[in-house]
């Protein structure tokens, strides 16, 4: 059983893109929250979700906001 590792990153969202795709790195699952944005035809992920599911080297788990 791996354990779990919480991290909080606070900067811009193209630096905490990148630190988080690397603090992921030998994760077994990367988990990045999504914010809540107004209705629309599709749902839209921020840049650090984006960057998490392209970039990162394992399972990514987008979790809505609560």
């Amino acid at each position: 059983m791996q354990p779990v590792v919480t991290v909080g990153l606070d900067g811009s969202p193209e630096s905490l893109a990148q630190a988080v795709v690397q603090a992921a790195e030998g994760a077994v699952l990367l988990a990045v929250g999504r914010r809540r944005h107004r209705p629309a035809p599709a749902p839209h992920l921020g840049p650090v979700a984006q960057a998490a599911l392209h970039h990162g080297r394992c399972p990514v788990a987008v979790v809505p906001h609560g």
